[in-house]
């Protein structure tokens, strides 16, 4: 679109050239205009119609004051300003911008002052704004353009203003002299005589006058110096004739329109001002103009960096700050120049160089806080996975040093990031171990002032190992769990590579040997013109620091696990409920451990009300920090063999860094850490073995293993505990999983002799102890009476346990037999079973401590079949003594055909043990017949030699019946020590007769036979339970 174009459609307030309507606007003016005549009242509408003269058009344009200005709009007050209703495009656009803002949707039409914003005739117009919603998608190219289409229509405007100027010059000149004329004719008015007029006096007035409108650039320089400044104060004339005079008393005669010639005035200020004076502004502005055009990419750089900075777009950062340098680069070499050269600097030099200045200002003010800001970053930025070195290095720490190299910095960056990474994991250590430790001594603390778990809970977690089909049964009780949780927690926290401490000291180390390999600084950039190039590498003073930094780290690591195993548990709680010391810069936030930077309700303590002291009285647990009160075997060996393998793998994995492997006395000290840890855990391991093997009785309920009736479930019960105890004391002495990876010998040694005789001590007493216990516990068990709930006290060796136990439901026999029955178990197959295990898993043949405990349990079992049969035993003598001895026992005929009563009572009573001991455990029943039979015969010896008489041939067959007559019913039991005390038996008969008797009883034996048989045939369903039993077919 042509200046033409623009000039027509501004004048004729139209937006198209070839209008095809009348605009409706024109009416609406119209209408406004008649509506206002018509508004005056009568009398001034006929003042006006009367005023109609030939200057009536110049009477209309000086009051009316319509806006020469075509589209101009009208005020609230009906006065109309110079802003337009639309405008063209100022930057050559085809189209207006209202129509292009009411396309936007934007409410122009409406809102009058968001209006104005967008057209540049208004004084309140944003470029920004204008920028953002007219041309919001105009590419660079069109707005160059629209620049150039700018910057012609201002030179145009600039030339027409300078043209009215010079053609009106003379016209200005007339009028200023007129004035003058008027002026000097005014102020004579009223005057009492007139001044004579002296031509030498007009000369210099007339002289004065010209000289004035010809010095005159515009109105400004004559206002508030000229008659018609109002200085004066409204005074009445002294008389009338003088109130029209031109003079200082009566303002000059203008005390009127003093008003009114003060806003012509400001007017022609507004108006001409700008024309009359703004020559060298414009030539100024046109200078500052190109110049802002010229460096509008040296203007932008601030901004973009800001916005780099912003956004984290580092790279972005690099490239515009080097832009920056350049700029100042150039600017500097033209201000050398200028300088070298002694020549002054031009216009758009001088600009370049201010806005470039000004520019590296705001840029350097940008940079150093951002350099600021990322070394406040660089020190307190976290740990990073291990994966990161593999993956070259990108990762946080990176970026910022390679930012601060792009830049530019004094420091050496790596090596401030190596040093504060150093800090903080060693106060990361101290700080999460000392909380760790204190936290566990607490809870352990609480529990140790606790009520133990009563005895039927122990007993059920002893069971545990027995009951493969219930997995969902816990270790131990909830509290114990607990802190066992919290324990592993801590040391993990500490000793895991993925996760842990560790893992950052290991995660450094491998950082910093790529720093000192030189591996990683190939990527590193060098920085404005190769100044950061002298941060790439370590001095070999740096290198030793290093090394001597990180061995620190591993031996504050090291102590603080060793001192957590070793030493007693700590007396100091007071760092839960001190105040915490406020933070360091060389103490970040992020030295706080993770799983305790909250703050756990369970250590929230008070001052004033501290937890009690751990209570002494002689429990093993009380030297164990790392113990749990009360903590059952089942638990704490797989608790104790996890910390084992955390603290065996930590220490392998230590091992192998090369800062370590080159100290032999690191090497020390992490051996002493993992056989220092080992010993400790088993001799806590080992306390709670005897602990739990102490109170193992109680487990027995007398409840009958499902495959066999004649036992119990106890020995199986036992079988899965020891097994279990011996391959978690086996993986805690030994340390397998550690073992097995390569150089974990340097660190993992074999265990001493001394523990190896200590665990074989142990597992020899746990032996003793469960067996003896199960003799005590079967013969001082409950009375059968009592079924329910009870609270007992049962001596351990002397047998001291106290609690609440179910009572058994058998009677003293039968737990007896059971006991017996589980004792041959022992014997012939879970001793052997357990000791071949001891073998395998200690490597340490346990041949004489197998006699040992082979003996052992033969007496033992000899002694519990004692308790068994001894009271039947002297049941049975009793009867056998009371009934020979008796004075009836002799027979009153010569030939006795019948047994005596005591025969058939104590056979009567082999038959109930029979029955006893058939239904409760079939196997001992051959032993214990055989054994009673031998007392039975016993009896019989020592009751016939406790007769003083001699024997008769009646007492003689009749003690032959009765002795025959047991013989041929118990035959099955006979013994060789029976056999043998039965020939006793008729020597000593045949010793107290005569020598007839023994003829005349040797001619009685058939018939004494027959009588047996008889004797026997008569009883025999009432002891055919002692008949051997054939075989079926």
């Amino acid at each position: 679109m042509t200046t033409d174009e623009h000039t027509l459609l501004n004048h004729y307030n139209i937006t198209n050239l070839y209008p095809i309507a009348w605009p409706a606007e024109k009416d609406e003016s119209d209408a406004s205009e008649d509506e206002q005549s018509r508004s005056k009242p009568q009398t001034q509408r006929l003042a006006h119609q009367r005023s109609n003269s030939r200057y009536s058009v110049l009477a209309r344009s000086l009051s009316d004051r319509r806006s020469l200005v075509p589209g101009s709009e009208k005020n609230g007050d009906g006065l109309e300003n110079l802003v337009q209703k639309d405008e063209p495009d100022p930057l050559g656009g085809p189209d207006s911008v209202v129509r292009i803002l009411k396309h936007r949707g934007l409410p122009v039409e409406e809102d009058q002052r968001l209006r104005n914003r967008f057209l540049l005739s208004s004084t309140t117009f944003s470029p920004t704004l204008y920028l953002s919603q007219v041309h919001s998608n105009a590419s660079t190219e069109s707005l160059l353009q629209g620049l150039d289409f700018l910057s012609r229509s201002i030179d145009q405007k600039s030339a027409s203003l300078k043209v009215l100027v010079e053609s009106n010059f003379e016209r200005f000149v007339r009028a200023k002299t007129t004035i003058d004329n008027v002026y000097a004719e005014m102020r004579n008015q009223g005057a009492e005589a007139p001044l004579p007029k002296r031509p030498r006096t007009h000369s210099r007035t007339h002289s004065h006058s010209r000289i004035t409108s010809k010095g005159s650039a515009h109105f400004r320089n004559t206002s508030g110096q000229g008659p018609f400044s109002p200085r004066g104060v409204d005074k009445p004339l002294p008389s009338d004739k003088k109130k029209h005079a031109l003079s200082k008393e009566s303002e000059y005669g203008v005390q009127g329109i003093k008003g009114p010639l003060s806003e012509v005035a400001v007017k022609a200020e507004e108006i001409w001002g700008p024309a009359l004076g703004g020559r060298e502004r414009e030539e100024s502005l046109r200078t500052a103009m190109a110049s802002i055009e010229k460096s509008s990419g040296v203007l932008e750089v601030d901004a973009a960096i800001a916005s780099c900075i912003k956004r984290k777009k580092y790279d972005d950062l690099v490239a515009e700050y080097k832009r920056a340098r350049q700029y100042a680069e150039d600017a500097r070499a033209i201000a050398n120049g200028a300088s070298s050269g002694r020549c002054p600097l031009t216009d758009p030099e001088l600009y370049q160089i201010v806005i470039t200045g000004r520019m590296w200002s705001g840029v350097e003010t940008q940079i150093d806080d951002f350099k600021r800001d990322t070394w406040r970053r660089l020190t307190n930025v976290e740990a990073l996975p291990p994966s990161s070195a593999a993956q070259g290095m990108a990762d946080e720490p990176m970026a910022l040093i390679n930012v601060l190299l792009e830049l530019g910095v004094e420091d050496n960056p790596i090596w401030f990031w190596l040093l504060t990474r150093y800090d903080h994991l060693k106060n990361k250590i101290i700080a999460s171990f000392e909380r760790s430790r204190v936290e566990i001594e607490v809870l352990r603390r609480r529990l140790a002032n606790a009520d133990p778990p009563p005895p039927a809970t122990a007993v059920a977690h002893l069971k545990g190992p027995g009951t493969s089909h219930d997995r969902s049964q816990p270790l131990d009780s909830p509290s114990i769990i607990e802190l066992w949780d919290l324990i592993y927690g801590s040391v993990h926290n500490l000793l895991a590579i993925p996760g842990g401490l560790l893992g950052e000291i290991i995660e450094f180390w491998e950082k910093a040997q790529a720093f000192i390999d030189g591996s990683v600084q190939a990527t590193l950039p060098v920085g404005p013109n190769g100044e950061s190039r002298r941060h790439h590498r370590l001095s070999s003073e740096a290198v030793r620091e290093l090394r001597k930094g990180v061995v620190e780290l591993i031996e504050i690591l090291r102590g603080s696990v060793f001192s957590f195993f070793a030493d007693p548990p700590i007396e100091d709680v007071s760092m839960l409920y001190s105040p915490l010391p406020p933070t360091t810069p060389s103490t970040p936030k992020s030295a706080v451990f993770a799983p305790y930077a909250h703050q756990d309700s369970r250590f929230k303590l008070d001052a004033s009300n501290p937890p009690p002291p751990s209570p002494k009285s002689g429990e093993a647990w009380e030297d164990f920090a790392f113990w749990p009160p009360y903590a059952n075997t089942v638990g704490s060996v797989q608790y104790l063999e996890k910390l084992l393998n955390l603290v065996g793998a930590a220490a392998t994995e230590l091992a192998r860094l090369p800062a370590v492997s080159s100290s032999s006395t690191v090497q020390r000290s992490l051996r002493t850490l993992v056989t220092g840890t080992r010993e400790r855990c088993s001799k806590a391991l080992m306390a709670a073995w005897r602990r739990d093997v102490e109170m193992f009785h109680l487990v027995e309920n007398w409840e009958r293993a499902g495959d066999r009736r004649d036992l119990t479930k106890m020995p199986a019960y036992f079988l899965a505990f020891q097994t279990t105890v011996l391959s978690g004391l086996q993986k805690i002495i030994y340390i397998p999983v550690v073992a097995s990876r390569a150089n974990a010998t340097e660190v993992v040694t074999a265990p001493p002799a001394e523990l190896l005789k200590d665990v074989r001590r142990h597992f020899e007493k746990t032996l003793y102890t469960t067996l003896s216990d199960m003799v005590l516990y079967s013969e001082r068990a409950p009375s059968p009476n009592n079924t329910q709930q009870r609270q007992t006290t049962v001596s351990l060796s002397p047998l001291t346990v106290a609690g609440t136990v179910s009572g058994p439901p058998e009677s003293r026999e039968i737990r007896l037999l059971l006991t017996m029955s589980n004792m041959q178990l022992f014997r012939t197959d879970i001793v052997l079973q357990l000791s071949a295990q001891f073998e395998t898993n200690f490597s340490h043949k346990l041949t004489e401590e197998t006699k040992t405990i082979k003996t052992a349990l033969g007496q033992i079992e000899e002694k519990l079949f004692k308790s068994y049969a001894g009271p039947f035993a002297r049941d049975l003598a009793t009867m056998i003594h009371t009934g020979i001895t008796s004075s009836t026992w002799v027979p009153t005929t010569d030939r006795p055909t019948e047994l005596r009563p005591y025969v058939y009572e104590a056979l009567l009573l082999l038959v109930n043990i029979h029955t006893e001991v058939t239904t409760t455990a079939p196997r001992l029943l051959h032993p214990i017949i055989s054994y009673l039979f031998e007392q039975i015969v016993l009896a019989f010896l020592a009751a016939f030699r406790a007769r003083t008489e001699r024997y008769t041939l009646a007492a003689l067959m009749q003690a032959t019946l009765d002795v025959e007559f047991v013989a041929s019913i118990l035959s099955q039991y006979t013994t060789a020590r029976a056999s043998e005390l039965q020939s006793q038996v008729y020597q000593e008969l045949d010793q107290r007769t005569d020598n007839s008797a023994r003829m005349r009883l040797q001619n009685e034996l058939p018939e004494m036979r027959a009588i047996l048989k008889k004797l026997r045939d008569g009883t025999r369903g009432e002891f055919m339970c002692f008949k051997k039993q054939r075989p079926a077919k």
